[in-house]
């Protein structure tokens, strides 16, 4: 090589021929589908994915139970507010019925004594 700028072409013809020519080498050097190291990390690759799967689904069946139970929680709780407003609005009803009661007796004793009076 002469110098930076002065590549010729043929220069360049013959880097691009190395180049490809060393690249086709290491591809024939490469293992083979049938070579036992290739068979073996397929497998091992296999195996990890299936593991990963694996933990995947324990997972997303850990999430659902837990989602499942916060539901299950979250009606819970909802049942329990709704039967304690349920008893609050039975007491109220009742203390205004006896309240309502108390009123009318009271109402019919004054009414009584105005008759008896006259």
């Amino acid at each position: 090589m002469s110098g930076f700028k002065d590549v010729g072409f043929t220069e360049r013809l013959e880097t691009a021929a190395r180049a490809r020519k060393a690249l086709l080498e290491k591809f024939r050097a490469a293992p083979g589908p049938g070579d036992p190291q290739a068979v073996e990390r397929l497998a091992a690759r296999e195996a990890v994915a299936a593991a990963r799967g694996i933990r995947a689904a324990e997972r997303k069946a850990k999430r659902d139970a837990e989602r499942e139970a916060a539901g299950l929680a979250e009606q819970a709780a909802l049942a329990e507010t709704a039967e304690r407003e349920a008893a609050e609005k039975a007491a109220k009803l009742e203390r205004e019925a006896a309240e309502g009661a108390e009123r009318k007796s009271a109402r019919d004793a004054r009414y009584a004594a105005r008759k008896a009076r006259r």
